[in-house]
């Protein structure tokens, strides 16, 4: 039996351990995931070795044996979590490594520790196990160990409610301005750091790479965030980050493209339609960006867009010049 079924078979027993009833052997058999064996022995045998690694106790109540985890086990005392919650944290601890370096990364890493100090030390080898079970693939992400003073000093700037200045470099326009921001919120996303705040220059909410920030300030100007304003509702047309005029497109896949492409949430508006042939139809209302140009062209021949004719002129244009580079 590999090692990986038994982790996770463990990892489910637990969960039902921590209720203050207690289970009965038949209710974990019962309750355990449906490709799970359901032998009594084996059942006996998880138990006995989260025994050697937690305090679990078995009592008659009402004529049947109950496995719970003792009292005091269940809750850390003052966090109010439990093993497979503390657990749980130490292993999402990887989501942020792409913060590694910043306040943000180091005061997370200080609460595990604490928190880790608090289970009992076999557990910890336990952890470790169950982490080479889930793996975190972060995919392409920014490096933020240089940022850290900027960040800090948004973090603050936000927590004020004061304006910051800055020079800031556009990407798109591809030159360096003076700003002064209004700083809303920091908004981590596709693998970099924004901040969202409004522009005095552009006189608009705007969203700001955090990386492409330079010689930032925080002045003693304070400023009132707008009651009405929602970060979902202002992101809500950016495939991932770019903002734009939102248009609805129509792209058709092909079927060895559309069978792992209908699998993924790629925006909240997307509405999916299997055609008899395999392909498959997408629909979804996005913000008109370079972002959605090259979304589309990720899929290199397996898509083809339906509507609008404007998107099919820009892919087709950058195809050509990839192309001919």
């Amino acid at each position: 039996m590999p090692r990986n079924d038994q982790v996770m078979r463990q990892w489910h027993l637990l969960r039902l351990l921590e209720s203050s009833r207690g289970v009965t052997l038949d209710e974990i058999a019962d309750r355990l995931p449906a490709d799970y064996p359901r032998h009594g022995r084996t059942v006996r045998r998880d138990l006995e070795g989260l025994a050697t690694i937690f305090p679990i106790i078995n009592e008659r109540i009402d004529g049947r044996v109950r496995w719970r985890l003792m009292d005091g086990a269940r809750h850390v005392p003052a966090l109010k979590f439990s093993p497979t919650e503390l657990m749980a944290l130490m292993v999402s601890r990887s989501l942020l490594k792409p913060l590694a370096g910043t306040e943000i990364q180091n005061a997370l890493d200080s609460a595990m520790a604490k928190a880790s100090k608090l289970l009992p030390a076999a557990s910890i080898d336990y952890v470790q196990q169950i982490q080479s079970v889930f793996a975190v693939g972060l995919g392409p992400h920014k490096n933020y160990r240089l940022h850290r003073e900027t960040i800090d000093l948004l973090t603050e700037a936000i927590a004020k409610k004061h304006t910051v200045q800055m020079r800031y470099y556009s990407a798109s326009r591809m030159r360096t301005t003076r700003r002064e921001v209004d700083p809303y919120k920091l908004w981590y996303a596709s693998g970099g750091l924004y901040l969202v705040g409004y522009c005095h220059l552009r006189k608009e909410p705007r969203m700001f790479a955090v990386e492409r920030m330079g010689a930032v300030t925080l002045t003693d100007h304070p400023y009132q965030m707008p009651l009405r304003f929602d970060l979902e509702a202002f992101v809500q047309n950016s495939l991932t980050v770019m903002l734009g005029r939102p248009i609805e497109v129509m792209l058709r896949f092909n079927k060895p493209t559309a069978a792992w492409a209908k699998d993924r949430v790629w925006h909240p508006t997307q509405t999916i339609t299997p055609l008899k042939n395999g392909d498959m139809l997408m629909t979804l209302k996005v913000a008109d960006s370079r972002e959605l140009i090259g979304w589309v062209l990720s899929f290199g021949s397996g898509v083809r867009v339906v509507r609008p004719h404007s998107l099919l002129d820009a892919v087709s244009s950058e195809a050509k010049k990839i192309a001919h580079a």
